[in-house]
């Protein structure tokens, strides 16, 4: 189910979709197509408890030179909330799933925070559809004591309600300077986090709480770039230096004075980033 939502300035269509997976769960997704019929393409993920919006300034900013594909994952935004349980597995799927419904054969995939262990487990899953990876603020795994960690979280939304963890993410997702700065961005992120069902925002923590995606990490061979703030407390620089270490054909770039959610923050040098990475692997694009 697609509806077009108009044009860019570049000529770039905006459709808006809504497509069924194969549990029954929609997914909502942003497609915007590049006239080029060769363009790139490029699928964004984004992180926990927010939606498609982590990507909206850096999918504007490479949209006139690819085809850019964003959604809202299983359990968030508009997509279907259901309580689960979920494993990173079945969000690798439901990318999959969206692929065959845009007929792509293969693509760049960029994730932030959770979508970067999404992004891992579907280059793992489905090697022959991905061209290369950009992982931003994220890992493969959250250590030994991330189950209990991300079941305290769980059970804190469960017993207080998600207003009660508001402050918190706040803090993590962006610096003192860009909370003073950018209310309106940081507003919307905060009512978006606030629309979570807390079902589905547990489930989505228990998830991730048994994320382990280093087995897979040998393996993955295509061009990737890795990014992470500076002062990014949630995925902090160690965690990314450990993904570098682990990934044979990877970049890491520290992001100075930059926090969890780099897309948002620093889309222009995100946006820069991820459109290097797509010209070392798409000589032909437009």
């Amino acid at each position: 189910m697609v509806n077009p939502r108009g044009e860019t300035h570049s000529g770039v269509t905006v459709i808006e979709g809504r497509h069924r997976m194969a549990d029954g769960a929609w997914l909502s997704t942003t497609l915007r197509t590049h006239p080029h019929r060769h363009a790139p393409k490029i699928a964004l993920v984004h992180s926990l408890a927010l939606d498609r919006y982590v990507w909206e300034f850096v999918a504007e900013r490479l949209a006139p030179h690819c085809t850019v594909l964003t959604y809202d994952c299983r359990g968030h935004g508009s997509s279907t909330k259901a309580a689960g349980p979920y494993c990173v597995e079945q969000f690798a799927n439901d990318l999959g799933s969206l692929f065959e419904a845009h007929g792509w054969d293969s693509a760049t995939v960029a994730g932030c925070s959770m979508g970067g262990g999404v992004a891992l487990a579907f280059a793992g899953l489905y090697p022959q559809h991905v061209r290369s990876l950009a992982l931003v603020d994220t890992t493969a795994w959250y250590g030994p004591d991330a189950p209990i960690r991300w079941e305290e979280r769980a059970q804190k939304a469960e017993r207080e309600g998600i207003a009660s963890l508001v402050e918190f993410q706040r803090r993590r997702w962006f610096t003192e300077e860009f909370l003073g700065t950018h209310e309106p961005v940081v507003e919307h992120c905060v009512q978006t986090f606030l629309a979570n069902d807390i079902p589905a925002y547990a489930a989505t923590c228990r998830m991730l709480g048994a994320l382990d995606a280093r087995p897979l990490l040998g393996s993955i061979r295509v061009p990737t770039t890795i990014l992470v703030g500076e002062e990014d407390y949630a995925t902090p620089p160690a965690m990314a230096e450990a993904l570098h270490s682990a990934l044979p054909n990877s970049t890491l770039t520290v992001v100075p004075k930059g926090r969890h959610l780099l897309p948002l923050e620093r889309p222009g040098v995100v946006a820069d980033a991820i459109a290097a990475l797509i010209r070392s692997v798409d000589p032909q694009r437009p």
